[in-house]
């Protein structure tokens, strides 16, 4: 009985079940270059939106552009990572890439601000799949203890866009035109060439085998999902507009509330057929990783939020310059995660590097809240470099701890968890930490007017003939002379104006946004505190040897063999 399953005729050409180093990064390449169009994607359009708005006419709702796609890509990774462990990643992988590029070209064609958010938001269904399916993936190919070293590259491409895409994307919007084209739409037709090649490299090298699991598909819970995250998403981008106890922000709020409560009810009667299955928060591991990834979300990004506005509104860099000035953070995140990569791969042991970089990331950001106008970047490159350092440790360990913990057929729908939770954590943390900002803005601005008035710089500044003339300092001698404090207000709108000023006038604009963007700061270390504490409640498990594809198989042999004996008892 032994010699009844022979291995396959080679001319069959199943794929592999192991993969040799050199398979794993030739798929890695094309996973990681998939993967850096959805990350470079956030920050290079974040750069490029006020010219794009302007070249459209419609910088009013250009926040429209931005919620549209944050809203399909939230909302779509849970899908994919559901969809991909019944019916296998590489199909999903090659559809996310697609619609992304074909998003983009799109985008790159808009004529107004409600198509280019309508494109936005088809761009952000494929982007909802290329993060998380690209770690599901390695998870599929690599052990555990040997994943961190793989997973540790996807983050350095995170890190890397991070940097580049302000660098880029301020390139171009400030080109008039590239080939006859205008230059900000090449800040989404540049997609289209590197997502093509993805596609191609995927399509040829990534030949995973997958035996399909008949479920029934979780189409309420998916409804539930979109009515639930939609309004709040919404209101997180435009709360700070409409007001947070307004009647369109209620009314969000109990969509939401309804939605979420239809959707654990939905996951409730789907059992193991859910969309997001309730069992696994059953598991410790997966409860802590998914609340450490929802606080960190929060954290991070409030944190990585206010350094490039630091950067240009304090001490007055372009956006390409704020975005190189970065480089410091994103060496940060590529040494963290080589580092936790090798020290995982030696020792099989992942507990104490999330500890470990919570602590430099609550260390750096509190010192980060001492920043004041004159700080030098120097200070605030070291105090940035710890902060990466800490993201490094952090961000693939949780990734690599849920995805150990969970069962290899729920590999996909784990992963996606990890990015659809910490997407849902930034959201909120910027939303919250830019209310903060500008909510206690213009009293920190009139707060430094006061302070500075009487000082002889200042008076001097008030006498100067060249600043009495200047068209670019009479909106502040008006203000000083009404005793008004308007210029905090005018801050809220358009800050570009500081630049214009004579310094000694600029300077109270400087102080204020320094301080309340220390309050910001502390805010946030506040908030990674919180997940210090929770950090230390995560289980070490051991790690598993086998890689996804592996440890799936294991199981289904399992299942056969147990179900053998049974059949042949009831036939006997």
């Amino acid at each position: 009985m032994s010699t009844a399953s022979p291995a396959a005729p080679v001319s069959q050409s199943p794929p592999p079940t192991t993969f040799t180093q050199r398979q794993v990064r030739i798929i890695l390449f094309g996973l990681m270059s998939g993967m850096f169009l959805a990350s470079l994607d956030q920050t290079i359009v974040a750069t490029a939106i006020r010219t794009i708005s302007d070249d459209l006419h419609g910088l009013s709702i250009q926040a429209w552009a931005t919620t549209a796609y944050l809203i399909t890509s939230t909302i779509s990774t849970p899908l994919y990572g559901k969809l991909s462990d019944i019916y296998g990643r590489r199909p999903f992988f090659l559809i996310s890439i697609t619609v992304f590029v074909a998003g983009s070209a799109l985008c790159g064609l808009a004529t107004s601000m409600y198509q280019l958010a309508g494109y936005r938001a088809l761009q952000g269904i494929g982007a909802g799949g290329l993060f998380s399916l690209a770690l599901a993936i390695i998870g599929d190919i690599v052990p555990p203890r040997e994943r961190a070293k793989y997973q540790g590259y996807f983050i350095a491409v995170f890190g890397t866009s991070s940097v580049l895409g302000p660098v880029v994307g301020g390139f171009l919007a400030g080109q008039e035109t590239i080939l006859g084209v205008a230059g900000w739409r090449w800040v989404f037709l540049v997609n289209v060439p590197i997502g093509v090649a993805s596609l191609l490299v995927v399509f040829r090298t990534l030949h995973l085998p997958h035996q399909r699991r008949d479920h029934r598909i979780d189409y309420p819970g998916a409804a539930a999902l979109v009515v639930g995250l939609v309004p709040l998403l919404i209101v997180a981008e435009q709360g700070r507009t409409w007001g947070w106890t307004s009647g369109p922000a209620i009314t969000s709020y109990a969509l939401g509330a309804i939605g979420i409560i239809a959707f654990l009810l939905a996951e409730r009667s789907y059992g193991d057929e859910a969309l997001l299955p309730l069992r696994l928060f059953q598991g410790r591991t997966f409860v802590v990783g998914s609340l450490l990834n929802f606080i960190l979300g929060v954290g991070m990004f409030g944190g990585m939020a206010m350094l490039p506005l630091y950067l240009q509104i304090v001490k007055g860099k372009s956006p390409t310059e704020a975005g190189l000035l970065l480089l410091p953070m994103t060496l940060g995140i590529m040494t963290g995660s080589t580092l936790s990569g090798q020290l995982i791969a030696r020792t099989g042991r992942y507990r104490a590097l999330p500890i470990t970089g919570l602590s430099l990331l609550v260390v750096s950001i509190g010192l980060m809240s001492t920043i004041g106008a004159d700080t030098s970047i120097t200070l605030l490159n070291g105090y940035a470099i710890v902060f990466g350092l800490g993201l490094g440790l952090n961000m693939q360990t949780l990734v690599l701890a849920i995805q150990n913990a969970v069962p290899p057929s729920d590999m996909g729908v784990a992963t996606a968890s990890v990015a659809f939770f910490r997407q849902m954590g930034g959201t909120l943390g910027t939303a919250v930490f830019l209310s903060v900002l500008f909510n206690g803005l213009p009293e920190k601005i009139s707060a430094a007017f006061r302070s500075a008035v009487p000082t002889p710089a200042f008076q001097s500044a008030l006498k100067d003939p060249a600043v009495l003339s200047s068209p670019a300092d009479r909106p502040v001698l008006e203000m000083l002379s009404g005793g008004g404090s308007a210029g905090g207000t005018n801050a809220l709108n358009d800050s570009s104006f500081i630049n214009q000023l004579d310094p000694r006038l600029a300077k109270p604009f400087l102080v204020g946004f320094a301080e309340q963007m220390d309050v910001v700061f502390l805010l946030a270390a506040v908030v990674l505190a919180v997940a210090w504490l929770v950090v230390w409640f995560l289980p070490e498990e051991p790690l598993r040897s086998l890689s996804g594809i592996q440890a799936r198989e294991d199981e289904s042999a399992t299942s056969a063999s147990t179900s053998v004996p049974a059949s042949a008892s009831a036939s006997g």
